[in-house]
């Protein structure tokens, strides 16, 4: 019998393992195995409940060493800041991001660190952790590490990962270098993700480059069920604002130091020249990490960056300097702002009171009605704005109950997340996925998007379990 050639070995389809970002908004991991390539697209941090933030040191289902290259689709905590320890456990492929986001993402990775490490100090002195001694996740160094990996790719460039594997970015609209990520795998199927998908309105940046199909989509859900009212949420802010403001009070913004300080700068700025907001009354931001954020948003404008609106590129980088705005940097700045009395604005982080300076802020502030509170963006379940939100009476910080007198405002109007009909829009006219996955959101949210997605494109939507694996084809 002649001898015969092997004919070509056919691909097997990839395995998507959702590890994260299923019926919650934080820790997005999501796992792409083909058969010469393993990628995990973004590598967030768990936050909020305490169950979740537990999942945050347990291990992967592969060694970190095995993932040939990470996509990061933006900067925010819950998409990038796991990869310290991604890279602690032996992680040692590119990180492919935008060069905005890999700008941002060193900011973000470094403060990270630096509360975690301040934590377990605290804690290990207050001896108040069940772990002795108690740890942070990852430290400097481990950060130091990671940063070496960035490799900023061009948006719209198709980038080979490995052989017969390819990316795309395109951008996102949601904050500064965010963008929803193409993958074509190496069996010719294809696999989007949305990130956090951008609003049309967002005041800075320009809407989202249209989805144009893949056989599998990964859709953020974080306002699956909700809409969006920009001029109503925009009174609600000026109102509540110029309510404390006459009542001698001071006005304290829970903001993320990456984009939302930038918004409500910006928002503050229009009221400061509509003369809503007297020349008098000061605008503190208190947050290191916000004001290194700020340096890329002006440093963008400079560089007149395609994602950034036209008419933010003739204001000029002075937008987003609502003056006399007063920039604390230093821990001693941060505690003479706490010793000042209004009226006053403060812009000061984290966005969900989880952490970082703000909490001082609201300690002190938090018992006097003459001051309010406005939550302007998402709040994750089990954080302290979510508290807020809810109405609680007593909100716990620094191991004490702190009662809550002064007035609270959800203003959502000013959050990066497309709502449901934007996201329904964004999706209209493109090819139908085979499998729409509804991920980045809690529960119910994901599931009135996958319903409304059902019942208005006709498309097969799924809210996945976390853990669970599927077949891309």
């Amino acid at each position: 019998m002649p001898d015969t050639l092997p004919g070509p070995v056919t691909p097997r389809p990839a395995l998507l393992r959702f590890l994260g970002g299923v019926r919650t908004v934080t820790g997005s991991k999501f796992l792409v195995e083909s058969d010469h390539a393993r990628i995990l697209v973004d590598c967030g941090l768990f936050q909020g409940l305490a169950d979740l933030r537990r999942r945050n040191w347990a291990p992967l289902p592969c060694d970190a060493s095995d993932i040939h290259a990470v996509v990061v689709t933006h900067a925010h905590l819950d998409h990038c800041g796991y990869l310290p320890r991604l890279v602690r456990h032996g992680f040692r492929g590119p990180i492919l991001t935008s060069a905005h986001t890999a700008r941002l993402a060193g900011i973000v990775l470094r403060d990270s660190a630096r509360l975690q490490m301040e934590t377990a100090r605290h804690a290990n002195e207050n001896r108040w952790s069940r772990h002795r001694p108690a740890k942070p996740l990852y430290d400097d160094a481990d950060v130091d590490q990671t940063l070496r990996y960035f490799d900023p790719v061009p948006m719209g460039a198709d980038v080979e990962i490995m052989a017969g594997t390819r990316l795309r970015l395109h951008h996102g609209g949601h904050i500064l270098g965010s963008a929803w990520a193409h993958l074509i795998l190496e069996d010719g199927h294809t696999l989007a993700t949305s990130g956090d998908l951008g609003r049309p309105g967002h005041p800075l940046l320009l809407p989202p480059e249209p989805f144009s199909g893949a056989d599998v989509l990964l859709m953020e859900s974080t306002y699956g069920d909700r809409l969006h009212d920009p001029e109503t949420g925009r009174a609600e802010f000026t109102a509540v604002l110029t309510r404390t403001l006459a009542r001698g009070g001071t006005a304290v913004i829970p903001a993320f130091a990456i984009d939302r300080t930038e918004v409500v700068l910006h928002e503050l700025a229009e009221l400061r020249r509509a003369g809503t907001i007297p020349p008098s009354v000061p605008v503190y931001v208190d947050s290191p990490m916000a004001l290194a954020a700020l340096d890329v948003y002006r440093d963008a404008i400079t560089a007149r960056s395609p994602e950034l609106r036209p008419e933010i590129l003739a204001q000029g980088a002075g937008t987003l300097s609502p003056e006399p705005f007063l920039a604390a940097r230093t821990v001693q700045e941060s505690i003479d702002i706490n010793r000042t009395s209004g009226p006053a604005i403060i812009v000061s982080s984290a966005g969900m009171a989880t952490g970082g300076r703000v909490l001082h802020h609201l300690k002190r502030l938090l018992p006097d009605p003459r001051n309010a509170v406005l939550v302007v963006g998402f709040a994750a379940a089990g954080t302290r704005a979510r508290d807020l939100v809810d109405g609680a009476r007593t909100l716990k910080m620094f191991g004490e109950y702190i009662p809550v007198r002064a007035e609270v405002a959800d203003v959502p109007h000013l959050s990066a997340h497309a709502d449901a009909a934007q996201i329904i829009d964004w999706l209209r006219g493109a090819p139908p996925p085979r499998t729409t996955y509804l991920i980045h959101g809690e529960e119910d949210s994901a599931r009135a998007l996958r319903d409304r997605i059902d019942h208005e494109l006709g498309w097969t939507a799924v809210v996945p379990r976390s853990g669970e694996a599927v077949l891309v084809r």
